[in-house]
C-alpha cells in the first residue's frame, strides 16, 4: 500500500511529538504533575492530527487530567466543567462572532464578487499584472466584508483563476495570488481571529481592530508590489491584457454622445445639453450621466466643508464656580459674610495657658535677628512674570473668547492630496472610464461603505464590536435585498451556517477553558515558565522563539487550535519580557496567515484545488504560495522593527 506524502509528514510529526514527550518523561528523576501537563499537551496535539474534533479533544483530555489533578475527585472535576461552560456563555465579546459571520454569509450570497472583480480589473487594466492585482484587491475587500477564508478562495477560484489562465498567467502565480489574498480576512478587521484572541488574552477587541488595520494594508501592499515586480521582470508569467480584454462596451445612447471629437465625458455631456446635435438622446439620460459625473466633486466639497468646520471650530470651555482643593484663598479678599465654617476670633480664640513658675519665653528684647535676616518684602504682583514656555503655549492657542482657529497643517495636506485626485479624475474621465466608475458604484462602493461604517463605528468609539456587528449584519441583509439575492433558502442556509460556525467557536472556548485550567492545576504553566526564564532570553530572542514555534505549529494545526491551546501558555510569559499583549497579538495574527498557506495542511490550497481545472496540481499551488509565505515573514519583521505600524492608531485613539 502506497502512503501519500502528506500522510507521511503527519505521521512523522506525530511520532516526533510522542518521542519527545516520552524522552522528557524518562529523562527526569521524578515525574511531577507538571510533566503530566506537558504529556496532556502532547496527547492533545497528536489526537487533533489524527482527526479527532478539536473542541471535544480539549474537553476530554482536560477532564481526564483535571480528575488526576484533583486526586480523582469527580465532584470538583464536574464543577470545573460547568464553570468553564458558564464563563463562555456569559462572555459579551463572543456575541459579535455570530453577527459578523452572519454578515459574511449574506454578503457572500449577494453575488457582489463577480461585479467587483470585473470592475477592478478594468480599472487597473494598464497596471502590470492587472488581473493578479485585481484579484488581490478583490480578495482583500471581500475577505474583509465576509471574513470567511474558504468562501473567498473558492469563489475567486471559480471566477479569477480561469480568467488568469486564459490570459496566459503562470499557474503558480495565479494560485498564489488567490490563496494569499483569500487569507487576508483573518487579519484585516472585522476578523473573527482577533475576537478569539482578545477573549483568550484579555485584550480589548477595539484596540486589536485599530492595531490590525495598517498591518493588514501593509501586507496587502506587499503582495501587490510583488505581483507588479514579477510582471515587470517576468512578462511571460503575467502578460498584459489585450485591447479586446480592456475594451468597455458603452450603452447605445452613450455611444451617440461619443461621435466626433466629444471623447471627454464631462465636456461631452455639457455640450449635449445644448443644440440639436444630440436630439436622439433623451434629456433624462444625459442628466443621469451628469449626476454620476458630478458625484465625486460634490462628495469632495461636502467632506471639505464639514472637516474644515470640525478642525477650525473652538469649543467653549465649561466654567464651574468651584474652588480647587488646596488652592490658597489669600489672593482674594474675604467677604463680609462668607457663611460656613470660619476661623475663631483671635482675641477670643485658644491661647497658651499662663505658666505659673514653669518655663517662660525669654524677653523678646534679649534675642534679636542677625543682620540681613529680615524677612524679604512681599514681591509686587506685577513683578511675577509668566514662564516663557507657558507664554508660548498660550500664544499658540486661540485667544480667549474666540470661536474659530486656523486649520492645522495636516488638514491642508490631506485637502491638497484629495483635491489633486479629484482633479485627475475629471481630467482623464472618458466615457469608457465613466462606465467603469458606474460599475464600481454598484460593486466596490457598497462594500466599502459597509466596511467603513462597521469599522469606523468601532474604532471611533461610536459602538461596541457587538453593536457594530449587529449593524453590519443588517447592512449585509440590506445588500442582499438591494441586489435581489435574498430568498428564503438563502436566509435559511445563512442562518444554519452561522449557527454551525458559532457553535464550533463556543465549544472551542469551553474546551480551551477546561484544558487551560487542567494545565494550570497540574503545574504545566509554571514548569514552562520556569524553563523559559532559565534560558535567560532577551525580549527579541523570546519573540523570535515564540513566533518560530507558532510558525511551525501552523503546518499541522489551524489558527483556532493555535489560539485556544497555545496562547494561554504564551500570554502569562509576556510580562516577564515586557511585551505588550496587543503588539504580540498583531504579530500572531500576521504569523497565522501562514497556517492557511503552509503545506501539508494548507487549507487554502485544498479549497482552490477543489474548484481548479484538472491540469492544476497541488504542487503548483504549493509552489505559488511559498513566495507569499516569504512576504508574510517579511511583514512580521517590518512590524517588529517598526511597532508604530500597529500601535500608532490605538495609541492615538485610546491613550
Amino acid at each position: 500500500m502506497k502512503i501519500r506524502k502528506e500522510l507521511w509528514f503527519g505521521l512523522s510529526f506525530m511520532a516526533l511529538v510522542i518521542i519527545g514527550a516520552a524522552t522528557l518523561l524518562l529523562s527526569v528523576e521524578k515525574i511531577t504533575n507538571g510533566h503530566l501537563g506537558l504529556l496532556m499537551l502532547s496527547l492533545v496535539v497528536t489526537a487533533i492530527m489524527l482527526g479527532f474534533p478539536t473542541a471535544f479533544t480539549l474537553m476530554g483530555m482536560g477532564m481526564i487530567f483535571t480528575w488526576l489533578a484533583y486526586n480523582r475527585d469527580t465532584t470538583k472535576t464536574l464543577d470545573l466543567m460547568v464553570q468553564a461552560a458558564f464563563k463562555t456563555m456569559a462572555s459579551d465579546v463572543l456575541i459579535a462572532i455570530p453577527l459578523f459571520v452572519f454578515m459574511g454569509y449574506l454578503v457572500e450570497r449577494a453575488n457582489l464578487i463577480e461585479k467587483l472583480f470585473k470592475s477592478l480589473h478594468l480599472a487597473m487594466a494598464r497596471i502590470p499584472g492587472s488581473l493578479a492585482v485585481a484579484t488581490l484587491v478583490t480578495c482583500a475587500i471581500f475577505a474583509t466584508a465576509t471574513g470567511i477564508v474558504g468562501a473567498v478562495v473558492t469563489l475567486m477560484g471559480l471566477l479569477a483563476l480561469p480568467a488568469m489562465l486564459r490570459a496566459g498567467y503562470s499557474v503558480p502565480l495565479a494560485a498564489g495570488a488567490i490563496t494569499a489574498g483569500g487569507c487576508l480576512g483573518i487579519l484585516i478587521p472585522p476578523s473573527v481571529l482577533l475576537i478569539v484572541y482578545g477573549a483568550t488574552a484579555g485584550v480589548s477587541v477595539v484596540q486589536l481592530y485599530a492595531g490590525a488595520f495598517f498591518p493588514g494594508l501593509m501586507l496587502t501592499g506587499l503582495y501587490i508590489l510583488y505581483v507588479i515586480l514579477v510582471a515587470k521582470l517576468k512578462p511571460q508569467w503575467a502578460p498584459p491584457l489585450s485591447a479586446a480584454d480592456r475594451a468597455v462596451t458603452l450603452p447605445p445612447l452613450t455611444q451617440q454622445l461619443t461621435t466626433g471629437t466629444a471623447r471627454h465625458a464631462l465636456t461631452g455631456l455639457f455640450n449635449a445639453l445644448k443644440g440639436k446635435r444630440n436630439a436622439d438622446v433623451p434629456l433624462g439620460h444625459i442628466l443621469r450621466q451628469l449626476t454620476v459625473v458630478v458625484l465625486p466633486g460634490l462628495l469632495f466639497l461636502l467632506v471639505l466643508v464639514t472637516s474644515y468646520r470640525a478642525v477650525t471650530t473652538v469649543e467653549a470651555e465649561a466654567v464651574y464656580d468651584i474652588q480647587q482643593i488646596g488652592a490658597s484663598s489669600s489672593s482674594t479678599a474675604p467677604s463680609a459674610d462668607t457663611g460656613g465654617l470660619q476661623e475663631p476670633p483671635q482675641e477670643d480664640g485658644l491661647k497658651e495657658p499662663v505658666a505659673e513658675g514653669g518655663l517662660q519665653e525669654p524677653p523678646s528684647g534679649d534675642v534679636q535677628e542677625p543682620p540681613g535676616a529680615e524677612a524679604p518684602a512681599e514681591p509686587a504682583a506685577a513683578s511675577v512674570a509668566e514662564p516663557p514656555a507657558a507664554a508660548a503655549t498660550s500664544a499658540d492657542k486661540a485667544p480667549a473668547g474666540a470661536t474659530t482657529r486656523d486649520a492645522p497643517t495636516w488638514w491642508w495636506v490631506c485637502f491638497a492630496i484629495l483635491g489633486a485626485l479629484v482633479a485627475l479624475f475629471y481630467l482623464f474621465l472618458s466615457f469608457a472610464r465613466l462606465e467603469i466608475f458606474k460599475m464600481l458604484l454598484t460593486s466596490f462602493f457598497p462594500l466599502m461603505m459597509l466596511i467603513i461604517s462597521v469599522l469606523g463605528s468601532i474604532v471611533m468609539g461610536l459602538a461596541t464590536p457587538t453593536e457594530a456587528a449587529a449593524m453590519g449584519a443588517l447592512g449585509g441583509f440590506l445588500l442582499a435585498v438591494a441586489y435581489k439575492r435574498l430568498t428564503l433558502s438563502v436566509l435559511q442556509e445563512s442562518v444554519f451556517l452561522t449557527a454551525k460556525t458559532s457553535a464550533m467557536v463556543c465549544w472551542l472556548f469551553v474546551g480551551s477553558a477546561i484544558f487551560s485550567a487542567a494545565f494550570a492545576l497540574l503545574g504545566g504553566q509554571e514548569l514552562v515558565e520556569t524553563w523559559v526564564l532559565s534560558m535567560n532570553l532577551s525580549k527579541t530572542q523570546f519573540l523570535v522563539m515564540s513566533q518560530a514555534i507558532i510558525f511551525i505549529l501552523g503546518w499541522p494545526l489551524e489558527w483556532t487550535e493555535i489560539i485556544v491551546i497555545f496562547m494561554p501558555i504564551f500570554i502569562p510569559l509576556l510580562d516577564n519580557f515586557g511585551v505588550d499583549p496587543l503588539f504580540f497579538g498583531l504579530l500572531v495574527a500576521l504569523n497565522l496567515q501562514t497556517a492557511f498557506l503552509s503545506p501539508p495542511v494548507a487549507m487554502a490550497a485544498f479549497y482552490l484545488k477543489g474548484v481548479a481545472p484538472k491540469h492544476v496540481t497541488l504542487n503548483q499551488i504549493f509552489a505559488g504560495m511559498l513566495p507569499f509565505m516569504g512576504i508574510q515573514v517579511l511583514a512580521i519583521f517590518l512590524l517588529y522593527q517598526f511597532p508604530a505600524i500597529g500601535l500608532w492608531l490605538p495609541q492615538l485613539l485610546y491613550k
